[in-house]
């Protein structure tokens, strides 16, 4: 059974930087597509970042571009997600979430497309 724990989440202030980190275990890592998602208090769970297994392939919402850098290191089975520039509505509960055997260059958006999903870990961004 995959596992996913995330770990990073802290309160920043507008304009900060943080990574976030997301160590998969009980799967091969290169195996999945991997992506996170936050969740904002009263608002569904939306697309942040996804990058296909190989990591040759990412994908980002919108008002992340530019902004954030997902990446992925299987031989260490993490997956990173750095945010520049956090703005106050960055704050939430990021989840890390994995689909197994994917297409190479699949990086879906949808959060019914990924089967596993961390605990979460919590970002706030307050001036």
């Amino acid at each position: 059974q995959v596992e996913l724990v995330e770990s990073g989440g802290r309160l920043a202030q507008p304009g900060d930087s943080l990574t976030l980190s997301c160590v998969v275990s009980g799967g091969t890592t290169s195996r999945l597509a991997m992506a996170w998602f936050r969740q904002a208090p009263g608002q569904v769970r939306e697309f942040v970042a996804a990058v296909s297994r190989g990591g040759d392939s990412v994908n980002y919402a919108e008002d992340v571009k530019g902004r954030g850098s997902i990446s992925r290191d299987n031989a260490k089975n993490s997956v990173y997600l750095q945010m520049d520039n956090l703005k106050l509505a960055d704050t939430g509960v990021y989840y890390c979430a994995a689909r197994p055997f994917p297409l190479t260059s699949w990086t879906g958006t949808m959060s019914s497309e990924y089967m596993h999903w961390g605990q979460g870990t919590q970002v706030t961004v307050s001036s």
